[in-house]
């Protein structure tokens, strides 16, 4: 079995074998993104509250990252500001979401959850929690720990690596390197 340790990085090009399981995963990866937004689209375009599923993607990152400029979260949820205020619109007029004012620039606002919106945001967590654990349910336990320890592995691998370095002599850079 494979060390779970980080590998340090390397310049030389991958080996065919390489080549191949990744490729497998690519396919994988692919395959799992498909299933993701059919199980969303089988949940309906809006959720339970009236709420575009889509803008529970802010909703999201206010709660886990706090209070957050509409710019700040369209770059960082790749979405032109235009969808964001629109959809941020609609969670300010639900009670999901409010406008404070920017500390750092009066002029600016954040959007912030509302105790309301932590309620939807935890009830959805709730919902998806369970629907997982079903899809998990016959799992060994050492297993679902295993796949939840690879996959913030892969997830973090994702977030530090660029996709346009690929072809390049460039390695990904583990935390706090610069490439």
């Amino acid at each position: 079995m494979a060390s779970t340790e980080h590998a340090e990085p390397r310049v030389s090009e991958p080996t065919e074998a390489e080549l191949a399981i990744a490729d497998e995963l690519g396919r994988q990866m692919v395959r799992f993104m498909r299933l993701s937004v059919r199980a969303k689209s089988q949940v309906a375009k809006h959720g339970p509250d009236g709420i575009e599923r889509a803008a529970y993607a802010i909703l999201f990152r206010l709660v886990h990252e706090g209070p957050q400029r509409t710019s700040h979260l369209a770059e960082a949820l790749h979405s032109d500001i235009s969808t964001i205020s629109r959809q941020s619109s609609s969670l300010v007029q639900h009670g999901l979401v409010k406008r404070q004012a920017d500390p750092e620039d009066g002029r600016a606002s954040l959007l912030a959850p509302t105790e309301e919106g932590m309620r939807v945001f935890e009830e959805n967590r709730r919902q998806r929690n369970r629907w997982l654990a079903r899809v998990l349910s016959d799992w060994p336990e050492e297993d679902r720990i295993k796949l939840n320890v690879l996959f913030d592995r892969l997830n973090t691998g994702i977030e530090e690596c660029d996709p346009l370095s690929a072809d390049s002599s460039a390695y990904c850079t583990t935390k706090g390197e610069s490439k």
